[in-house]
């Protein structure tokens, strides 16, 4: 673990199409082009000898480090101090636009601020996760990193053509780069790494280089200045806003649910998994986030994109439905798993994942998510096309037939399937919103027979899915399992939130499934998941905690459970995607989902307590 920084000692940057992870010792261990599930250019996260890097760190062993953004910008900013002086590098993407591109930049300025300091540079790039040989080409210009299959990686000096040369390049036995940079007070230099380069290494200029910092500041700052948010917790929310936006795909629209593959969900376990795809579900969610942060170019994009999957297979037959859980940003589902051997795993976590299998999985909860994802922006001004509705209801038809089986659920869970409560109950949302859509809007539709089904999903759960025993909701049909993705029970009106069985439900749930405040999804030992292993808290289910907290009206302690959450972010104000006893962060990083829910449960906080009297501030 020694050799491995922790999962949380990083920043995110990106340029809204691929995006790179950077430690607080300077190191970038994670970067994959042209796209967010491309192969990896860096991944020394995963494998410290072999996946490749570019660190930019202090040669003095004994050094402090510090990191944070440029308030309202996605600018990371890693401080290192000594007691001979003080340096920074300051690292971002500029923005590459809506046209997919194989052209990206990764700007690394290196500045001396106080006294001197030494700067050790290494670039080692591992082309196709390591698998993949490449030369180097030093020019008196720069350098250029050339694999066996053309892509390259060149790197363009930051200084002015005139400046005094203040060290060399030396080439390492492995065909990578290591130069000494000493500066003094005032003093800068830098690297810009760019793949897809339209020429050959040249030198970055400072005024070029300032060009591109004000734009990229610029950009951010304009974009986040459209959230209409003002409740108590503005900082942390405008920063998971910013990391959503990091994870976004500019060219389609799509979220990924993570920038990262195979960080372990439990050290040297197998819970290894690729989420550097989009997750209808999560996806979903951020409508109902963005909306309710005023951005409604993200919401439509995403909207866009989520119509096209519905059109592509609506009415589909097959294992999964006419809609797959997951899918390549580009829309794309070829998905298929893989393992590579040659890697070590994040501190021998393997193995390490590509893919991912769980892609063909029937999750029938997708369906719900989707359709209240669509009213919930029907709500907000946005329309539905002929085109979209006719998709619709053909796949609410296949629904209708087909709700009633067991499945593998929102989890996906790899221990055989089970009639999931949860699937049931978003299936009952699915045939409710699109009632309501319906109603409306007066177009045609099957709303006789969705009404019929969407009440018979709903006697079902009430009767097979409610343990008298535990006076609460289960897992699945015939268990005595809890869940904690049943907190979404009240959100989405299936019971209304101070109803009997939903709080004792609530209750059942604190007690098993709380540790403190923060929340499991399910307690594997006692409902077998067919992996190896435990796992930490999960941190949207902390975050639905808190949401389900206070729409029950029990503010107090929502918002105590939701400060004492804060103290698990990073020093960025970053989640991944597990919690572990210890506090320390596990699997991939930044999680979507767990930002997604953060945004949603502080805004329900917020109303909840500006109801109480005395409550607005």
């Amino acid at each position: 673990m020694d050799d491995y920084p922790l999962i949380e000692n990083h920043g995110l940057i990106g340029d809204l199409q691929t995006a790179a992870l950077v430690t607080t010792e300077g190191a970038i261990d994670w970067f994959c082009a042209p796209r967010f599930d491309s192969p990896s250019v860096f991944g020394a996260l995963l494998d410290k000898e072999n996946g490749g890097h570019c660190t930019v760190r202090p040669a003095h062993p004994t050094h402090s480090t510090k990191q944070l953004y440029l308030p309202d910008t996605a600018v990371l900013v890693t401080r290192f101090m000594t007691e001979a002086g003080a340096g920074e590098v300051v690292d971002f993407m500029p923005v590459t636009g809506t046209t997919a591109t194989p052209r990206h930049r990764l700007v690394r300025l290196v500045r001396c601020v106080r006294g001197s300091m030494t700067f050790d540079v290494e670039v080692a790039p591992r082309f196709d996760y390591g698998l993949m040989k490449h030369e180097v080409h030093i020019t008196p210009h720069g350098a250029v990193f050339a694999a066996e299959d053309g892509t390259e990686l060149t790197v363009h000096p930051i200084r002015e053509p005139d400046d005094e040369r203040l060290s060399e390049i030396l080439t390492h036995r492995d065909a990578d780069l290591q130069v000494s940079l000493t500066l003094r007070a005032g003093e800068q230099r830098g690297l810009v790494l760019e793949t897809g380069a339209d020429g050959p290494p040249r030198e970055i200029r400072r005024e070029e280089h300032e060009r591109l910092f004000a734009e990229t500041v610029g950009f951010w700052r304009s974009w986040l200045a459209q959230s209409t948010y003002t409740g108590r917790w503005r900082e942390v929310v405008e920063r998971s806003a910013i990391t959503l936006k990091l994870m976004t795909f500019a060219p389609s629209g799509a979220v990924v649910a993570a920038p990262t593959a195979a960080l372990p969900e439990q050290l040297g376990g197998e819970r290894n998994w690729d989420y550097r795809f989009t997750w209808i579900r999560d996806a979903s969610f951020s409508v109902y986030a963005l909306l309710g942060l005023g951005f409604t170019e993200e919401a439509r994009a995403f909207i866009i994109w989520l119509g096209d999957r519905v059109k592509e297979r609506a009415g589909g037959q097959g294992n999964t439905g006419p809609l797959n859980i997951m899918y390549k940003v580009d829309g794309s589902s070829e998905l298929n798993e893989r393992i590579l051997d040659h890697w070590e795993g994040y501190a021998g976590s393997a193995p390490v994942r590509i893919g991912n299998g769980a892609a063909t999985q029937l999750q029938l909860d997708i369906y719900g998510e989707a359709l209240d994802s669509i009213y919930f922006a029907h709500q907000h001004g946005f329309t539905v096309g002929h085109g979209g509705w006719t998709s619709l209801r053909t796949d609410l038809e296949w629904l209708a037939d087909n709700w009633d089986q067991a499945e593998e659920g929102i989890w996906e869970t790899r221990g055989g399937r089970q009639d999931f409560t949860y699937g049931r109950v978003m299936s009952w949302v699915a045939f409710d919103r699109a009632v309501r859509l319906a109603e409306d809007s007066g177009w045609p539709s099957g709303a006789d027979r969705w009404k019929a089904e969407r009440d018979t999903v709903y006697e079902q759960v009430m009767a097979k899915g409610w343990s008298e025993d535990r006076q609460a909701f289960v897992q699945h049909y015939g268990s005595e399992v809890l869940d904690s993705s049943l907190l979404r029970m009240a959100t989405v009106g299936f019971l209304t939130p101070g109803d009997p069985m939903w709080t004792s439900t609530l209750d059942a749930m604190e007690q098993e499934l709380v540790s403190d405040s923060l929340v499991y999804r399910y307690n594997p030992s006692a409902s077998p998941d067919g992996l190896r292993g435990s796992e930490g808290t999960f941190s949207l289910c902390t975050f639905m905690y808190v949401d389900a907290l206070a729409r029950a009206g029990r503010t107090n302690r929502a918002r105590l459970v939701f400060e004492k959450m804060m103290g698990y972010a990073n020093h960025l104000g970053l989640y991944s995607e597990e919690i572990d006893p210890t506090g320390r962060q596990l699997g991939n990083f930044p999680q979507a989902f767990t930002h997604l829910a953060l945004i949603d449960s502080a805004i329900t906080l917020d109303a909840a307590l500006d109801r109480r009297p005395g409550g607005r501030r």
